[in-house]
């Protein structure tokens, strides 16, 4: 049996990353509270403290997937 891969929205990723910073908790706590894979949650930290700025590191990966698709639908 094949089990299907989760998604998660990029609002979902950006308020776990800040639920682990604003709350105090250790960030596999906050994995095991949201029940993702403690991987995928510290990725997601990586992810957003390497961000230029303010600007979200989350809408711009999907901007960019978004930008392939459409060139890929245009070829």
């Amino acid at each position: 049996m094949k089990s299907s891969r989760r998604k998660f929205s990029l609002e979902f990723k950006q308020e776990a990353v800040d639920l682990v910073q604003r709350s105090g908790k250790s960030s596999n706590q906050i994995a095991r509270e949201l029940v993702v894979n403690q991987t995928s949650l510290s990725r997601w930290m990586r992810e957003a403290e390497s961000r230029p700025g303010n600007e979200n590191v989350f809408v711009t990966q999907e901007e960019v997937r978004r930008l392939r698709k459409e060139v890929e639908r245009l070829k």
